[in-house]
């Protein structure tokens, strides 16, 4: 994740959000929306829901992960909201320190845990698909060997951020 860190310090914007290279908004508004809903509510964060495709079909969604029900006490059970549709004051990274690099899989989720446990964030869900997200990546497709990493690493950051859970809770999810 150092490169996080790059583009972080690198960004000139108020308001910071991860979107990967093959990944794109859902439509050419959602920026405008994102910036207007964040300043009339006063926020720190927002988030939305993403559809996830396969390269070869781009136009079809396979699977959708919808952000709503999220809240800080479900961190413990490995549980966040979609970090490609996460829009986030880029002084709430600065504040924190960025993402912490020897997470090689939940670095996003660490720092997303950090951020909702030692900060009093203003946030909410916004009720619509922000990202269409190609499937795969290193948290979704690496393998059995790959899963057993990721859910170290989510039970990791749960014990570095002061959230009680176990592995049982995080396999739960």
């Amino acid at each position: 994740f150092p490169s996080h860190d790059i583009g972080i310090e690198r960004a000139t914007g108020d308001i910071v959000c991860f979107l990967n290279s093959d990944d794109e908004y859902a439509d050419k508004s959602v920026l405008s929306r994102v910036a207007t809903w964040m300043q009339e509510g006063e926020l720190d964060a927002l988030f939305g829901d993403i559809a996830l495709f396969n390269e070869s079909d781009p136009d079809r969604t396979v699977r959708y992960y919808r952000s709503a029900s999220f809240q800080p006490n479900r961190l413990a059970y490995g549980w966040m909201p979609a970090h490609p549709s996460l829009f986030m004051k880029r002084e709430i990274y600065q504040r924190l320190g960025g993402f912490k690099p020897d997470y090689r899989i939940a670095g996003d989720f660490e720092f997303i845990a950090r951020a909702f446990t030692t900060s009093k964030l203003r946030y909410e869900y916004l009720p619509e698909i922000l990202v269409k997200m190609q499937t795969g990546g290193a948290s979704t497709a690496s393998g059995f060997k790959g899963r057993i990493l990721h859910n170290k690493e989510l039970l990791r950051a749960c014990r570095e951020n002061g959230i009680a859970t176990n592995i049982f809770k995080i396999l739960s999810r």
